[in-house]
C-alpha cells in the first residue's frame, strides 16, 4: 500500500482529552515518524505536531478521529511524494 508523508498540527485547548489523544496515537504508533509537543501554559494549551508516513486513508482517520475530541483542533497538511 502507497504511503504518503504529512504532519498533524494539533491544538489541544481541554487538556480532559490529553489521554484520549496519546490513546489515538498508540494506536497508530506504526505509522507515527514523531512527535513534538509545546505546552504553551500562558494560554493554558498544548501545541503538537504529529509527523506521521501513511497511506492517505489512515492519515484521515487518525486526523479525523483526533479532531472530534472535546476541545481539540487537528490540520493535516500532506507532501506531495
Amino acid at each position: 500500500m502507497d504511503t504518503r508523508p504529512a504532519i498533524i498540527a494539533v491544538i489541544i485547548e481541554d487538556n480532559e482529552s490529553v489521554k484520549e489523544f496519546n490513546a489515538i496515537l498508540h494506536e497508530y504508533a506504526e505509522y507515527v515518524i514523531g512527535r513534538m509537543g509545546i505546552p504553551y501554559r500562558t494560554k493554558g494549551i498544548n501545541i503538537i505536531s504529529v509527523a506521521v508516513d501513511a497511506p492517505q486513508d489512515v492519515t484521515s482517520s487518525m486526523a479525523g478521529r483526533i479532531g472530534r475530541l472535546k476541545g481539540v483542533t487537528a490540520k493535516t497538511v500532506y507532501s506531495n511524494i
